[in-house]
Parts: C-alpha cells; sequence; structure tokens
C-alpha cells in the first residue's frame, strides 16, 4: 500500500471512530472523498503550513459538501494543524468540532459550512481576492455532485471564467448521488462535462479512488496565473470500501454500532480500495 492510499485508509478509519464518538456521521459521502483528500494534502502540490495557518499566500481548501467535514479534521491534525487528542471529544459540547467546518475556531479551515451550493461562490471570491492582490495562491473547492444542482453554483462558474480565475480549482466528488437518491433520477446534471466547458472551464476527467490518478491532475494544475479555471471531475463511489455501503442512500447518515462497528473497522483494515475503472459501477 502506498502512503497515500494508507491516507485514504486513514480518513476512513477516522471517520468511523469519530461518528462512533458523535453517535451519528455521514459515513457513505466521506467515503467518496477519502482518496481526494488524500491526494490533495498529502500529495505536495497544496500550499500551507500548519505552524502558520493563517499565512497569507497559503492556498484556500473549500470544503462545501461540509458534512464530510469528519474526514478532513483527522487529516489536519495528522499534518500539525492542532493536535490529535483535540478529536476525542468530536460534536461534545464544549468541543469546537461539529458536523461542518468552522472557520473561526478551527485551524486550517477556510470556510465555515452549511446549506449546500456556496463554496464555489466563496472560492471564486478567494481566487479573485488573490488576483487583485497580486497573490498567487489557489482557491480549491471540493463539490458535491448532487449540490450542482444549486443555481449559485452555475452563476460562480461564470463569474470564474469571466474574470480569468485560472487560479480556482473545483473537485467534483461524482458519486452519482444525493440525500434523495441518484442525481440522474433526482435532478439530472449530465452532460457534465460539456456544461463546465460551455462555462470557459478546464475540464479534467480521473477516476476519484485511484489516488495516483488524482494526484497527478493535482501536478498538472496549469501555472497559477493562467486564465482558465479547473474542474476536477472524480468518478467515486458513495461509500466506498464497505461493500454495504456502496450505492445506499441509508448510510448518507447514520451510525455502526456493537458487532458491527467492529466488522465495519475490520473491512476497512483488510479489504484494500480498488479503483473504481477496476470495478464493476
Amino acid at each position: 500500500m502506498s502512503r497515500l492510499e494508507e491516507r485514504a485508509q486513514f480518513v476512513r478509519l477516522e471517520t468511523v471512530r469519530l461518528v462512533a464518538i458523535a453517535k451519528s456521521g455521514h459515513y457513505s459521502s466521506t467515503f467518496s472523498c477519502a482518496e481526494i483528500l488524500s491526494a490533495l494534502y498529502y500529495g505536495g502540490e497544496l500550499r500551507i503550513d500548519p505552524a502558520r495557518p493563517d499565512w497569507a499566500d497559503r492556498d484556500r481548501f473549500v470544503m462545501s459538501k461540509g458534512h464530510a467535514a469528519v474526514g478532513l479534521y483527522p487529516v489536519l491534525a495528522d499534518l500539525g494543524f492542532f493536535p490529535p487528542s483535540e478529536l476525542d471529544d468530536y460534536t461534545r459540547l464544549g468541543s469546537v468540532f461539529a458536523d461542518h467546518p468552522d472557520v473561526r475556531h478551527i485551524p486550517g479551515v477556510d470556510f465555515s459550512s452549511g446549506s449546500l451550493g456556496h463554496g464555489l461562490s466563496v472560492a471564486a471570491g478567494m481566487a479573485l481576492a488573490a488576483k487583485l492582490d497580486g497573490g498567487d495562491h489557489r482557491a480549491i473547492c471540493l463539490l458535491g455532485d448532487a449540490e450542482l444542482n444549486e443555481g449559485q453554483i452555475w452563476e460562480a462558474a461564470m463569474a470564474a471564467a469571466h474574470f480569468k480565475l485560472g487560479n480556482l480549482v473545483a473537485i467534483v466528488d461524482r458519486n452519482g448521488m444525493g440525500l434523495d437518491g441518484f442525481t440522474e433520477e433526482v435532478m439530472s446534471i449530465e452532460p457534465h462535462h460539456a456544461k463546465w466547458e460551455a462555462f470557459g472551464w478546464r475540464v479534467v476527467h480521473v477516476d476519484g479512488h485511484d489516488v495516483n490518478a488524482v494526484a497527478a491532475a493535482f501536478a498538472d494544475l496549469p501555472d497559477r496565473r493562467s486564465a482558465t479555471p479547473t474542474v476536477i471531475v472524480a468518478d467515486t463511489v458513495k461509500g466506498k470500501g464497505v461493500p454495504w455501503m456502496e450505492f445506499s442512500r441509508v448510510w448518507h447518515l447514520g451510525a455502526v454500532v456493537g458487532d458491527d462497528y467492529a466488522e465495519l473497522e475490520r473491512v476497512l483494515r483488510e479489504q484494500p480500495v480498488r479503483a473504481t475503472s477496476e470495478a464493476t459501477r
């Protein structure tokens, strides 16, 4: 298992541990983006400094699908933004770590999420501010695919191309599902790539569970001062890594207890997560 694969496994295992503390949490939405978080934070392309979380020239990460923050927190702790022990009281009274991230209280968090659909607009604003200030830091936004139902996403996409925000990167966790079911049944977003291209974006398509392919997409981003925003469409599986959670609405929000908890941990530790190109979707 490579370092990036091992860190993706770490994200899944820590998600399970933290959800057990909270007694409810978003397993499947976090499992679908574990490789994305690993490649982004451990692949070497994200400009951050845990010792200086407010560093002006850092890259900004906007987790628009904020309900997957349970997978982000362990990464930030692992990198040294705060002690890992602080997560032991996740969601408990007095803890700063809630179901959604809070920019006011958590080092390494750049956006307080809530209702879906706002993240790309915020990231576009961050990218534009960098341009106006003469900086070259990037704004990177992780979107859920069901979130693309929101009109504000496309207003932000149009503005990003107009203002030539080549330092803006959107990542779509294309797991094909939202809380209410499959995206193409609830509200179709296809032809997905063509929409982004029509709005003036550079489109990259990757297997979102091939951590090396995701890392390569980050490494191949255009110059930070370029004029064209990039969207990385990552094909993923909701609940990836746990057979009974994959493609299931049931585990969007829930809790695993008792013997099922032990079995869940065992599966994640023993069963390698294959790229979707190697599995049947």
